[in-house]
């Protein structure tokens, strides 16, 4: 019976591929009308998203609302604006080639630069994965007063069941992810209205560049880093470039124009979560002359000063954020190291590696939300690593053909790296002198 079943799913599974083709060609071709146009290449931005609302993020805008209230709303707003260019390159490169940007590396330079890239992209992705794993644990700690050992083996468990989901087919895990970045928008849209912000200057806040001191650049900085993510870049080019495959120039640019809704709409949510963290502590640990690093401090004090709604809102968006980041992070692992190094190894083992680190650091007793801040230095060496070839491949005509960046794009690209850089070279020196 159960082997009918299973043959009756997978004639099913088929069915729906052909008829998803179909729809796809007909779609490529000018046809197909309204939101189903659009429906085949919604997904890859909404996983690579997850990258720009992990702890980490947590931390850094819940420091910034509390310490220097709505000032450095607009570093958000800047850095997602960067995001949606970033990650479109990514997305472009994918469509284009029909490969991944470490496969591109590993094509153009030499075999050692290949081997050194592949090496700090798994240290960053290390770092990475610490923040999420420790994000997940401090989540569940808050939420049911686990002890964080415990915690961490819990969120293990969690993070192979979203892999699983992955196993299950591409489509399946990015209804998964979306669901849950979904839920995390939704509890801060709630933490947003019952924290009552100060309308007039949140939009100020938003559109009025400006910095308070040495100490507001260098949160600026780490805002930037925590938000403009290495992995997410070479994610995402993997995730376009077999999903829907162009045959030719025209086909490819239309992949690519609809592919562009899909990274709009994603980071545009994933911004709006990140300005809601700044706002509600703005709005409620600013106000009140709360100085709040800690994220455990922010969600006891979110049930002192709103209710026990709001700190368990805070600690559910920080659980689900941390399991759906690190399942993330575990994919972009795979991907670095067959795009650098043509190896792979099982994603369940790599998932079972990576949470030996994680569970040492908090076995040892060292405080998240340090660790979580401390992570954030060590992406900020891979940001260039993953950026300055992702624009130089994306700039190049006999790579992309007709896809390769225009004047404009080169010009905002290098800007947009040259800032990205600076800014995170000026935290890293801060943070280590």
């Amino acid at each position: 019976m159960s082997g009918q079943l299973n043959l009756k799913n997978e004639n099913q599974i088929i069915i729906d591929k052909q008829r998803e083709t179909l729809n796809t060609e007909l779609i490529l071709r000018g046809g197909g009308k309204g939101l189903s146009k659009l429906l085949p290449f919604l997904g890859p931005a909404f996983i690579a998203s997850v990258a720009y609302l992990d702890p980490g993020n947590f931390a850094t805008n819940i420091t910034a609302g509390s310490r220097y209230g709505y000032l450095l709303l607009w570093v958000i707003v800047f850095s997602n604006l960067m995001a949606v260019l970033i990650q479109s390159l990514s997305a472009k490169l994918g469509i284009a080639t029909g490969m991944n940007l470490p496969e591109v590396a590993r094509e153009r330079f030499p075999k050692k630069v290949s081997l050194f890239l592949w090496i700090q992209s798994e240290l960053v992705i290390i770092a990475t994965d610490l923040a999420e794993f420790i994000g997940a644990a401090l989540g569940l700690y808050l939420l049911f007063d686990i002890p964080m050992l415990l915690a961490a083996f819990i969120t293990a468990i969690g993070s192979f069941a979203i892999l699983e989901l992955q196993r299950r087919g591409v489509r399946t895990l990015e209804a998964g992810i979306s669901a849950m970045i979904f839920i995390v928008a939704l509890a801060f849209a709630f933490q947003v209205i019952l924290s009552k912000p100060d309308i007039g200057a949140m939009a100020a806040g938003m559109v009025t560049p400006r910095f308070q001191g040495v100490d507001s650049i260098i949160l600026a900085a780490g805002i930037l880093g925590a938000t403009v993510m290495p992995h997410a870049i070479y994610l995402h080019s993997s995730l376009t470039q077999n999903r829907i495959v162009g045959r030719n120039a025209r086909e490819k640019k239309r992949i690519y124009k609809m592919e562009l809704f899909d990274i709009v709409f994603a980071m545009a949510i994933a911004g709006a979560v990140n300005l809601a963290m700044v706002i509600i502590s703005a709005a409620l640990f600013f106000k009140n002359g709360l100085d709040v690093e800690d994220l455990e401090v922010a969600f006891h004090q979110f049930g002192q000063l709103v209710g026990p709604f709001s700190s368990i809102l805070f600690g559910l968006s920080l659980l689900i954020a941390g399991l759906a980041s690190a399942s993330v992070g575990t994919m972009a692992g795979d991907v670095v190291m067959q795009g650098f190094i043509n190896k792979r190894i099982n994603l369940y083992l790599r998932r079972a590696i990576t949470t030996i680190p994680p569970l040492a650091i908090i076995w040892s007793g060292v405080d998240a939300t340090k660790a979580l801040i401390m992570s954030q230095v060590v992406l900020s060496f891979g940001i260039a690593f993953a950026l300055i070839p992702l624009i130089l491949f994306t700039n190049n005509k006999k790579i992309m053909g007709e896809l390769a960046n225009h004047r404009f794009t080169k010009v905002v690209a290098w800007i947009i790296a040259g800032i990205v850089v600076s800014l995170n070279l000026f935290l890293i020196v801060e943070m280590v002198i």
